[in-house]
């Protein structure tokens, strides 16, 4: 079984938290399926679940490179050497990252708001760029776009491979036919 969750902003991936912390157990997610990957706290979108050990295997180890893509809202205007930069692989404290695909694009007409929304500055422009990166690096788009001096307000991911959010609201989730 494989399961795609829409993962809402400030929900830990997993299923307990010794904080008391809002986790995965709220979203009456079927049983015995598993976190394959994972997503920060403070990002949002897709998430996927299974009880299948080779395929939680292939969804998450490097050496598959299943292409996550990712919608950032970033700080600033990109220019074209910034998503150059991105497209060519930046340097991170633990290293070169891998080439992605980097590009500019319209706030998508779908985007639920956030609770809280982003904070908003007349004086600073934001913007969206999508990325597409085939390694799954601790926040590392938010860390890769920071190297390129756009740093992350929000972030969402909307596809791990041929897997997509779909229309899927914050918090729903459905099975999907492996």
């Amino acid at each position: 079984m494989l399961v795609a969750l829409n993962k809402p902003y400030l929900v830990h991936s997993k299923f307990t938290d010794a904080e008391g912390r809002p986790t995965l157990a709220q979203f009456g997610l079927p049983p015995r399926v598993n976190v394959a990957g994972r997503l920060d706290h403070d990002s949002e979108g897709l998430l996927l679940l299974t009880d299948d050990g080779r395929l939680n295997q292939r969804i998450t180890d490097p050496r598959y490179k299943a292409p996550k893509t990712y919608l950032a809202q970033v700080e600033g205007t990109p220019t074209a050497d910034q998503l150059a930069r991105l497209a060519r692989g930046v340097t991170l404290k633990d290293g070169p990252t891998l080439p992605a695909e980097a590009r500019a694009v319209a706030e998508p007409a779908w985007l639920w708001p956030r609770t809280p929304p982003i904070r908003f500055r007349k004086s600073v422009p934001d913007a969206w760029i999508e990325l597409q990166i085939r390694e799954g690096r601790n926040r590392q788009v938010r860390r890769m776009t920071a190297a390129v001096g756009l740093p992350t307000l929000r972030l969402i991911r909307v596809a791990i491979g041929p897997y997509t959010l779909d229309g899927l609201a914050p918090g729903a989730w459905r099975e999907i036919d492996v």
